[in-house]
């Protein structure tokens, strides 16, 4: 597979005119497949598919030709393609009156409705428990949960220059041409950088700058506003699949990553990543991860999941398909992982998102670094979320207790409160104050910061809202405003309250 030629891009033009006139679109998909057999091609089950494709329209063929890489009769390819073109240039064979596709071509919807095809090698589709079953060095995948992800948290303001690292088949770059003037897309693979000038083309984006080389060996001294990586983040013993193994002991491709990073940010910039990360015993992970973060950068840090090292071994396992393969090579296979795993002290493996941004308040020595854990649901996408957590990070840093006391603050959109106590109890056991979009967090409040959250619209500085709820409850006044922006800075660092910007706030009214 490694060393099959790829298709040309001469005719990607006429190639892409022809999918979209037979609806070969994500939305066409799921119209003529429908919502369950849609769903189990995410989970690499084609059967369905190949049922509702039996006819002979265009878009039957096409699904059945580069979707689920069946031979299709040759005179019905040609009524749905531009044949001669499409094996002039490589992207379809024929043989014995049967045309074969050589690459998959996948459609895939982009945030405003485009359409877009995702080009990678045949059989190597993301999803199912099984994995993508292959053990070819330099094979290159299409659309995965890990890529959807990293595209879905990126932050989307426009940018004069954004570095794909590690690009694939080219879904991040494919993402980045929509809002930076210039991209940069590397690769230690050169067949991955083929397949990513192959997905710019066919999805009618600008190409990209292709580069050749490991981590930033390939941009040299360069620096970008935007820097996005879903890296060969898995830690494994060796690196026999140049597309998931990094190369590196344990964690460490991860670790060089981010810690490089920071050289090669443009002041605000921002470099989001994917990665894995190792818990070491006798070490707190959070604190192994804050040492990762490079000078001048504040960073956020999200642990989605951790696995014990056995469940670990086993999902990549599966996922190259050696669960298949011979039972004695599987266990020597499988006492590799976790010799590696026991002698690095690991017990097991953390996945999550880490987003560094660079800062003049972090290169002057105060850095903001929040390191968390949130294995719970999120509502995508979260390049916005991303955006703010930053922007709420420097307001907090420069706002001291008088200063929060002095603020004027707004409740969060789509924020309820919950209260949970006995059925019939007059009061609550406690209270939750809930968000339904973004990060969706919960945190539980006292009644004093839950009826100074209730209030906040704004038009008062939070200190008198203070002194009105101490009269209300019949409390000092002095002591609620001294124990209180604590709590304030909580719900603000979480998104529960937005601050209004100075001369902002609304013309101050009474309580009612």
């Amino acid at each position: 597979m490694s060393e099959t030629s790829l298709p040309a891009p001469d005719h990607t033009a006429t190639l892409r005119e022809a999918l979209l006139a037979a609806d070969f679109t994500a939305d066409g998909l799921l119209d003529r497949l429908g919502a369950a057999a849609y769903a189990a091609l995410a989970r690499s089950e084609t059967v369905p598919a190949l049922r509702a494709t039996r006819g002979a329209s265009p878009l039957d063929t096409l699904v059945r030709l580069f979707l689920l890489q069946r031979p299709v009769p040759q005179e019905q390819a040609r009524a749905a393609l531009p044949l001669e073109e499409c094996v002039q240039d490589g992207w379809v064979r024929v043989q014995d009156g049967r045309a074969r596709a050589t690459v998959d071509v996948r459609p895939y919807g982009g945030p405003d409705g485009e359409d877009w095809f995702i080009v990678s090698d045949l059989g190597c589709a993301v999803g199912g428990a099984g994995g993508i079953g292959s053990r070819e060095e330099g094979v290159v995948l299409g659309v995965g949960g890990a890529s959807t992800t990293l595209a879905s948290i990126t932050a989307r303001t426009p940018v004069a220059s954004a570095l794909d690292l590690g690009t694939g088949s080219g879904i991040q770059a494919l993402h980045a041409a929509q809002h930076a003037t210039r991209v940069t897309a590397t690769d230690l693979n050169p067949r991955a950088l083929e397949f990513t000038r192959l997905t710019l083309a066919l999805s009618g984006a600008a190409p990209a700058d292709l580069r050749v080389g490991s981590l930033f060996e390939p941009v040299g001294t360069e620096t970008f506003d935007l820097i996005v990586s879903n890296p060969p983040f898995v830690i494994s013993p060796g690196a026999r699949l140049t597309y998931r193994d990094g190369g590196m002991a344990g964690d460490e491709l991860c670790r060089t990553l981010v810690r490089q990073a920071g050289d090669h940010l443009n002041e605000g910039g921002y470099a989001q990543f994917l990665a894995n990360w190792e818990h070491v015993e006798g070490e707190e992970w959070q604190d192994r991860l804050r040492a990762w973060v490079p000078a001048g950068c504040d960073a956020w840090i999200v642990q989605r999941e951790v696995q014990d090292v056995m469940q670990y071994a086993e999902l990549w396992l599966r996922d190259s398909g050696d669960h298949r393969s011979d039972p004695a090579a599987y266990t020597e296979r499988y006492e590799a992982w976790l010799d590696e795993f026991e002698a690095r002290g690991t017990t097991s493996v953390g996945f999550g998102w880490i987003t560094l941004r660079r800062s003049a308040a972090a290169a002057e020595g105060r850095p903001s670094i929040v390191v968390e854990e949130w294995p719970h649901a999120v509502q995508q996408p979260l390049g916005r979320a991303v955006e703010e957590h930053f922007a709420r990070q420097d307001y907090l840093r420069d706002q001291d207790d008088a200063a929060l006391l002095a603020g004027h603050f707004t409740l969060a959109a789509e924020v309820v409160q919950e209260q949970v106590g006995l059925p019939g109890a007059e009061d609550p056991e406690h209270v939750v104050l809930r968000q339904h979009r973004g990060m969706m967090r919960a945190t539980k409040v006292d009644a004093v910061a839950a009826g100074f959250a209730g209030v906040c619209d704004g038009s008062l500085p939070a200190g008198r809202i203070l002194d009105a709820i101490a009269q209300l409850m019949s409390e000092d006044p002095v002591l609620l405003r001294d124990r209180t922006p604590q709590a304030i800075r909580l719900l603000v660092e979480e998104g529960f309250l937005e601050p209004v910007p100075v001369g902002g706030a609304v013309r101050e009214e009474g309580l009612g």
